[in-house]
C-alpha cells in the first residue's frame, strides 16, 4: 500500500492523509465493535449500519480492500446471515490492524 499515492489520490499530503487513516481506524475499530454486539444481539439493522459506515470511510480513503469486506459484511447482514459474519468481522480487525502498523511505522 503506497500512503503517497492514495493521499495525492484524494489531494492530501501524507501526514494529513495518515490523520484521516488514524481516524477511519479508530471509528472502524467501534463500528466493527458495534457490528459484533449487533450479531451477538441478532440486531441485523445495527450490523447493516456499522458495515455501511465503514465501507464508506474506506471507500473514500482509497482502501479498497477494507471497502470490499464491509460491503460483503452490509450485503450479509441485510440477509440475516449474521451467524457467518465472525470470521468477515476477524479480517476486517486484521486489515485495520496492518493499517495501524503500516501508519505508526510512517509516523516514526
Amino acid at each position: 500500500m503506497n500512503i503517497a499515492e492514495l493521499a495525492e489520490a484524494i489531494g492530501l499530503n501524507e501526514s494529513e492523509y495518515l490523520e484521516l487513516i488514524d481516524l477511519l481506524i479508530e471509528t472502524s475499530n467501534a463500528d466493527i465493535a458495534q457490528a459484533e454486539s449487533a450479531v451477538g444481539s441478532a440486531d441485523s439493522d445495527t450490523a447493516t449500519r456499522a458495515f455501511h459506515s465503514i465501507k464508506g470511510a474506506a471507500a473514500n480513503m482509497g482502501l479498497t480492500e477494507i471497502a470490499d469486506l464491509a460491503k460483503q459484511g452490509k450485503q450479509m447482514a441485510r440477509q440475516n446471515a449474521l451467524d457467518q459474519l465472525s470470521p468477515l468481522l476477524q479480517r476486517l480487525r486484521t486489515k485495520l490492524d496492518a493499517l495501524t502498523e503500516l501508519s505508526a511505522a510512517k509516523k516514526a
